[in-house]
């Protein structure tokens, strides 16, 4: 009888690090645990979540933090001067400041309003030139603080779609309202809940 002896010779050893699998399920395994490590930075930002903390700028070049108005009732816009509806919101915001104002309620409020335009001389990553700020402020009369982010981070800390976007944050640091677009600040819901969160 005759046995039948296979040999190995002639077969290479397969080595796991070249196969397109191994590399698929290191990829698959880094992703989950990159996404399991920062899954805190993945969270939306939507009504009822917290107001994300950002620094930016007043038009002095002092840095301001959303910490500094933790004891207020704040709303954070995002906009640019080069934004149309932008311009058109800017009056109404306005208008809710000075009504507040006039009731004496605006101690424990503030319109935090965070240009993402580029820096006076340079150019955004659309190419559109950096907006004069003050002459903006100056142009619709705004007495509330105009704020600066050339960075745009506030969009991604934000999850903003575009600009205006705004934000209705309370003194316990949640979001009551996000507006994505231009609105009407002064109209009688808007100053409800602002006059519900300042507790009148």
């Amino acid at each position: 009888m005759t046995r039948l002896i296979r040999s190995n010779a002639g077969m290479k050893p397969t080595n796991p690090a070249r196969s397109p699998y191994f590399w698929a399920i290191i990829a698959g395994v880094t992703l989950v645990l990159v996404a399991w490590m920062g899954r805190a930075s993945y969270r939306p930002v939507i009504t009822g979540s917290a107001g994300p903390a950002f620094t930016a700028f007043t038009l002095d070049g002092e840095s301001v933090s959303l910490a500094a108005y933790s004891d207020k009732v704040v709303l954070v816009n995002i906009w640019a001067t080069w934004c149309l509806p932008c311009r058109e919101e800017m009056p109404s915001m306005q208008r809710l400041y000075e009504a507040l104002k006039a009731s004496g309620e605006a101690d424990d409020f503030e319109i935090l309003a965070v240009s993402i335009d580029a820096a006076m001389g340079q150019e955004d990553s659309a190419g559109r030139p950096g907006g004069d700020l003050q002459a903006f402020a100056d142009e619709y009369g705004l007495t509330f603080p105009i704020l600066h982010d050339p960075s745009g981070d506030i969009q991604r800390t934000y999850q903003t779609t575009g600009v205006p976007e705004s934000f209705v944050i309370g003194k316990d640091g949640l979001i009551y309202k996000k507006v994505a677009g231009p609105t009407e600040w002064d109209l009688p819901v808007n100053q409800e809940l602002v006059r519900r969160l300042l507790g009148g």
